[in-house]
C-alpha cells in the first residue's frame, strides 16, 4: 500500500497554484509568435529533418510582460514548495515518494 501524507494546506494551495501557473504559461507560449524579436522566416531542408517556421512579428511589449510575471510567479512557487517546512519533517528516504504524491494530490481528490 502506498503511503499518505498529511500534507499542510499552505503547501496544498502553493502545489496547486504552480500547476496552475505553469499551465497558464505553457497555454501562452504556445500560442505567441515562436520568436520574441521580428524576424523572417526560413525553411532548412538539409538537416535530417525538415523545419520551417514563418516569418515572425515579435511579441509585444505586454506578451513579453505577461511572460515574465508568469516565470517570475513560477519560480517563486517552485522554490515555496520545494523549501516547505513540512519537507523536514519526512525522512530522507520518503521524500521522493512524498513529492511525488504532492504533484498528484489534486488528481487523488
Amino acid at each position: 500500500m502506498a503511503a499518505t501524507y498529511d500534507f499542510p494546506s499552505d503547501l496544498l494551495a502553493g502545489q496547486e497554484e504552480l500547476h496552475q501557473v505553469r499551465a497558464e504559461l505553457s497555454a501562452l507560449l504556445k500560442r505567441l509568435p515562436w520568436s520574441v524579436e521580428p524576424l523572417d522566416g526560413f525553411s532548412d531542408a538539409g538537416g535530417w529533418r525538415k523545419v520551417e517556421r514563418p516569418a515572425s512579428p515579435g511579441w509585444t511589449e505586454d506578451e513579453q510582460a505577461e511572460v515574465e510575471k508568469l516565470r517570475r510567479r513560477e519560480h517563486e512557487l517552485a522554490v515555496f514548495v520545494s523549501g516547505h517546512r513540512f519537507w523536514a519533517e519526512v525522512t530522507a528516504a520518503d521524500r521522493t515518494n512524498a513529492r511525488s504524491s504532492l504533484k498528484h494530490a489534486r488528481e487523488e481528490d
